[in-house]
């Protein structure tokens, strides 16, 4: 994969009333990736993406779109791009398919068959001869993402694209922001707070808390450090852990909750430790060995940012 940014934030920092949104920021979206911005809802996600599409001017710091930095009057580079910011708006007397003829007006894009195809491909072909006020929050939504797709954009800017849309809606987008990466070579960056809508289809992923950019990895990267634990499920974790401490001398474990714990170490054969735990009148509900999934990951990253 080249390793040009299309995207990239230098000390990106939004102060609204005093109310510093988001501090220091900095996102580097390298050209042909699909780049998962996550973070719980309020942490700053939006703003960022406001910011990146000239919606909003930051307080402090720049964007570098394409290489250049992002200026009140950088028209030309805005071209090269395409967003949805929160729920799309459309001309609701008007059609879908008139909605999508009037936005290839105004861009000056003249493809034939391209409203066609979009519609065709978030599955409203049907539905775009209806007016849009007759449509669903769904179609709404998909039709914003046929708007966004329509003339073939670089780069894809979009804020948690499937509110609400059911699970197969879900998948449908997904593959088609895989088909739009792999095939037409068009950069997208998707924020959410839904880790599985990320997980199956992101290269690189940045986490957002509090408004701090708390890390930037690549889903290669989170694979490769992937930890290896054993899920020990018990009535008493208080009494269990004491054994594991102080009887079996074990030190890298975590209590989860009131009936999980995680054991982090990789020389210990779950059958010694069942039976140190049996000798000590631990009851186990349950004792296997699991990895950390990208959830794991996003919640002990989140975690790290309340500290701050």
């Amino acid at each position: 994969m080249p390793n040009i940014n299309m995207i990239q934030t230098n000390q990106l920092t939004k102060i609204i009333g005093g109310k510093e949104l988001v501090k220091d920021v900095n996102i580097h979206v390298r050209k042909g990736e699909i780049y998962g911005f996550l973070g719980p809802n309020g942490a700053g996600k939006t703003t960022v993406m406001k910011m990146i599409t000239n919606l909003w001017k930051p307080t402090y710091g720049t964007i570098e779109l394409f290489g250049k930095v992002l200026t009140p009057t950088s028209y030309e580079v805005l071209k090269r791009m395409a967003s949805i910011i929160e729920f799309p708006c459309f001309y609701e007397h008007m059609s879908g398919r008139e909605n999508l003829e009037l936005h290839c007006e105004y861009m000056g894009y003249h493809t034939p068959g391209s409203v066609e195809n979009a519609l065709k491909l978030l599955g409203l072909l049907e539905a775009g001869e209806q007016q849009v006020k007759k449509y669903s929050l769904g179609m709404k939504q998909r039709l914003g993402i046929a708007r966004a797709i329509l003339c073939r954009p670089e780069l894809l800017v979009l804020d948690e694209p499937t509110n609400g849309l059911d699970p197969a809606g879900m998948k449908q987008l997904r593959d088609l922001f895989k088909m739009l990466c792999t095939e037409y070579g068009i950069t997208i960056i998707i924020s959410s707070h839904i880790l599985s809508e990320v997980e199956s289809i992101a290269d690189t992923i940045g986490i957002i808390a509090h408004g701090r950019m708390m890390r930037e990895i690549s889903m290669q990267e989170i694979s490769e450090i992937n930890t290896a634990y054993i899920e020990l499920a018990v009535t008493d974790t208080k009494a269990a852990a004491y054994v594991l401490d102080d009887k079996l001398e074990l030190k890298n474990f975590k209590v989860i909750d009131a009936h999980h714990i995680r054991i982090y170490d990789d020389q210990i054969q779950i059958s010694a430790l069942s039976k140190g735990l049996a000798l000590n009148d631990i009851a186990i509900d349950f004792i296997g060995r699991k990895s950390e999934r990208l959830e794991d990951y996003f919640l002990k990253i989140t975690e790290e940012g309340e500290r701050l």
